[in-house]
């Protein structure tokens, strides 16, 4: 977006048949109804993707309740709370029984905001004390964050999204998303922006090659051919790690991987129900990880779910269904009338966000002066989240706008 919004002339190669990677939206034939490949809950604080939203005009195409508000239960014990954020940056929320975790201290918000501070390789399971706190806040968001057991993934990373967030008072905080799907909020009208300024789009078009003569890009191979690169071109490799260590056998990159499950199901939701007020509801002690009420389904998200990934389809939404029963207050005779559902299961989601893998990230520049990286793989400062990725574009099309 960058790039085109400054008058250069782009060509967007994208190496399947529609954009937006692992933030798309499709019909579902079977199910009947459009469905997310994912979940993604964005925040008020995330400035660079709201500035890309705004950019591309789709603010309208968001929803989510109007004030900082989490809700959450508890399976095993079927406790239910909410977490709610006043909107200054003073955080007298914490003061007020009704508005923070249950049966916490302030002692213990005083340690959580230290998390911000970790600068070394400590992981998220040592940051603070395992108390209430830690197991209905600093845990469930950690997963969410990061798409890692919180026994590896790096504390650092954690803290650098609570500082763009909930550190920074409830105006940061609060939670929107898609009212109709991925694609119609964040992805079609990036794509009729582009358009509209010009960009020539090249679907099916996966890059195979990358010919540098005298250090430099000079030619591209595509599924479509080869594309020689005239003296002034420059290159932004956006595609996922992987292919990018492919692509250049000299870039580090990470190379370890995370998945996401989402399982969709059939399903009209109450809007007086437990998910009216708000459209989503962290779970706890269960599979299921967070439910999001969608047109005509509801949708779960299960992160950092390696170890699920060989479990059938059926055993699959068994489980996560007998969860969302007790999320939406189903009568216990829905146990086994579960509805048509679809089972996504993202296996290379996200890179695992340890200190290991940290360390492979590399920088947007590279050693190549017109070849930049961009990707929520590449060294942001954040875990791998669309806040990420649309930072990466922002830098790497910095580097190329740079006299």
């Amino acid at each position: 977006m960058s790039l085109s919004a400054s008058g250069r002339q782009v060509t967007l190669y994208e190496a399947g048949p529609a954009a937006g990677g692992r933030c798309r939206s499709y019909f579902d034939k079977e199910l009947g109804t459009r469905i997310d490949n994912g979940n993604h809950l964005l925040l008020s604080g995330n400035k660079d993707a709201f500035a890309y939203i705004a950019e591309i005009g789709s603010a309208d195409g968001l929803g989510g309740p109007e004030d900082p508000v989490f809700p959450f239960m508890d399976i095993k014990s079927g406790d239910r709370w909410e977490v709610r954020p006043n909107l200054g940056r003073i955080p007298w929320w914490i003061f007020s029984k009704s508005r923070r975790v249950p049966d916490t201290r302030l002692s213990d918000y005083v340690e959580m905001r230290r998390i911000a501070k970790i600068k070394n390789d400590s992981v998220v399971s040592d940051s603070m004390r395992r108390g209430k706190l830690y197991w209905r806040l600093v845990e469930p968001l950690a997963i969410a964050a990061l798409n890692t057991h919180p026994q590896a993934g790096l504390a650092s990373l954690l803290g650098a999204v609570m500082k763009e967030t909930l550190l920074r008072g409830g105006r940061a905080c609060i939670p929107r998303f898609p009212k109709e799907g991925l694609s119609e909020a964040l992805i079609d009208p990036a794509i009729a922006k582009l358009t509209e300024r010009g960009v020539r789009i090249h679907y099916n078009s996966r890059i195979n090659t990358v010919r540098t003569t005298e250090n430099r890009v000079t030619s591209i191979w595509t599924s479509g051919g080869r594309i020689e690169l005239d003296a002034a071109d420059s290159v932004v490799l956006a595609v996922p790690p992987w292919v990018a260590s492919d692509l250049l056998p000299t870039l580090t990159a990470p190379d370890k991987f995370e998945a996401i499950l989402n399982v969709h199901f059939l399903h009209e939701h109450d809007p007086a129900g437990p998910l009216g007020k708000t459209g989503f509801l962290g779970i706890l002690s269960g599979t299921a990880e967070w439910v999001f009420a969608k047109k005509g389904h509801i949708s779960v998200t299960v992160s950092a779910a390696n170890e699920l990934m060989d479990d059938s389809a059926d055993e699959l939404a068994e489980t996560v269904w007998l969860n969302v029963r007790d999320a939406l207050g189903l009568p216990p005779e829905m146990d086994r009338q579960i509805p048509p559902f679809r089972i996504i299961k993202e296996k290379r989601a996200t890179f695992a966000a340890t200190a290991a893998q940290e360390a492979r990230r590399p920088a947007a520049k590279t050693t190549i002066p017109n070849l930049v990286l961009a990707g929520d793989w590449t060294r942001t400062g954040l875990p791998a989240t669309i806040e990420g990725a649309i930072r990466s574009g922002r830098t790497a099309a910095a580097l190329l706008l740079a006299p």
